[in-house]
C-alpha cells in the first residue's frame, strides 16, 4: 500500500469534514451523549477494524472519541485510512 500525496490527502478530506490532516496522520475527534454511547460506538468500530485488519491509535474520554489514522508500514496516509474513516463516519452518523 503506498502513501498518498499531501494534495491527494487534501483532496479527498473534502469528502471527511470531521476530519483534519497533520503529524502524518488523519485525525477526528466525536462526542456522544454519554460514555456508553461512545463505548457502544467504539466497540462497533473495532469490528470494522478487524475486518479491515487495519487498526486506529484512539482514545476516549468520557463522551469524546479520538481517532487518528495512519499506515504505519507505509509511514503516512493511504487508501486503507480513508476506507476505515468512511466505515467510521457511518457507525458515527448511525449513533448520533
Amino acid at each position: 500500500m503506498s502513501k498518498l500525496s499531501e494534495e491527494d490527502i487534501e483532496k479527498r478530506l473534502l469528502h471527511f469534514p470531521d476530519w483534519e490532516y497533520h503529524n502524518n496522520a488523519i485525525h477526528a475527534e466525536f462526542e456522544f451523549e454519554n460514555f456508553k454511547d461512545c463505548f457502544s460506538a467504539m466497540s462497533r468500530i473495532a469490528f470494522e477494524c478487524e475486518a479491515l485488519n487495519h487498526h486506529p491509535d484512539w482514545s476516549n474520554t468520557y463522551n469524546v472519541l479520538t481517532i487518528s489514522l495512519s499506515t504505519h508500514s507505509a509511514n503516512g496516509v493511504t487508501n486503507k485510512d480513508f476506507k476505515l474513516a468512511e466505515a467510521i463516519e457511518t457507525i458515527v452518523e448511525v449513533e448520533e
